[in-house]
This record gives C-alpha cells, structure tokens and sequence, in this order.
C-alpha cells in the first residue's frame, strides 16, 4: 500500500486526514484495472476507473428515466465506488463462467479490505453503498445496475460487436443481462432491447 507524505496540518484530524489520504492513494490503483470492453472509439481497452467515472456521469444524464422518487446523487456515489473492490478482484468479464463463480467471493474479501482503509464513519457508507449496489433491493441501486449494464452494450455496438465478437457472445446471453436493465429503467430497458436487435442484426451475436 502507498503512503501518504506525512502530515501535520493545523486545525485538523490528522489521524482522519492520513487515513483518508491512504485510501485516495490505494484507489488510484483502479486506473490500472483493464476491462475487456473498448472505448467507444476502439483505440484501446477501457480501465475500471474512467468506467465508474462515465457511469456515474451517465446516471446524472438519464435521470429523468429513473423510477420516480429515486434519489439520483445515491446512485451515482454507488456507480464512483461500485468496482474498487477490482483493486484486488480483478474485472471479471459478464460471459467468463469459470471466474463468475468465485467473483462474490473475490470482490467480498477485497471490500472487507479497502473500505476499512477510510475513517470509520465514510468506510460505513462506503460499505453501506456498495451492499446496497451488489443487492438491487432499492429503486437507486436497480437504477445504478442498468446504467452499469447499458454501458459496455453502448461500446460492443459501436465497435462493430466489441468483446461480443472477440468472445464469440450469444444474442440470448446479452437479452439476459438486458433484463437488468429493465428493472431498473423501463425506458433504457427498452432501448437496450432494440440496440440488441440491431446488434443481432449487423451479425454482431455468434450463431
């Protein structure tokens, strides 16, 4: 683990604020996490942390498609932390069976370890958060979950099939992860589902 410079500022929890600076430097490390997924322009892989970052942006942009009530600044502090527990985990790719078996396990352990890094009311909510995320009980989490699952459909399509064709991805396997987003937007549920089509047309989709 990285360690803060020393600090002795005036007027300040220094215990809190080295903490602090602790779990700032260690979370720098999701810059180095590669996805499978492209960028949109196909120039490289994207990293987790730009990936949080454009998902918590696109979850301000599509608010208004969010189920009345949701508290969107919620979900978008979830989708800013949601994968820095890939730190350690690792990004486990939606179609990988063999790695999605242990990935509860994996990304559990790492958020017992990187959340604690913070002071103990921010590592509360930060866990608290993330829970809230993995379990989609609440309209901001299932709002969360679809902008997260929209995301790398977006990419696949505009780079002619993406990680669907590298990885030979079936059409019935991506319309079940679309059933995420539906529940947690009606609206980017069904634009979802006609992007697919499209996809399955342009002979994005194996077999």
């Amino acid at each position: 683990m990285t360690e803060p410079a020393p600090v002795m500022a005036s007027g300040v929890d220094n215990e809190r604020l080295n903490a602090q600076l602790r779990f700032i430097l260690e979370v720098d490390k999701l810059k180095r996490v590669l996805r499978q997924n492209l960028l949109v322009d196909g120039s490289r892989r994207e990293n987790s942390a730009e990936h949080s970052w454009h998902l918590a942006l696109s979850a301000r942009t599509f608010a208004e498609y969010a189920p009345e009530g949701t508290d969107i600044d919620r979900a978008a502090e979830m989708l800013l932390i949601h994968d820095i527990v890939e730190i350690d985990a690792g990004d486990t790719f939606l179609f990988d069976p063999v790695n999605t078996e242990t990935q509860d396990e994996r990304e559990r352990a790492a958020a017992d370890r990187l959340f604690p890094l913070l002071p103990e009311d921010q590592a509360a909510r930060a866990r608290e958060l993330w829970d809230e995320f993995e379990a989609r009980l609440t309209p901001e989490a299932r709002f969360a979950r679809a902008v997260d699952r929209l995301a790398p459909m977006l990419a696949n399509w505009h780079n002619e099939g993406g990680a669907w064709v590298r990885f030979g991805v079936t059409k019935a396997q991506v319309l079940e992860k679309v059933k995420l987003v539906s529940e947690g937007s009606e609206a980017l549920g069904a634009y979802a589902t006609a992007l697919i089509d499209d996809a399955d047309r342009r002979g994005y989709f194996k077999g």
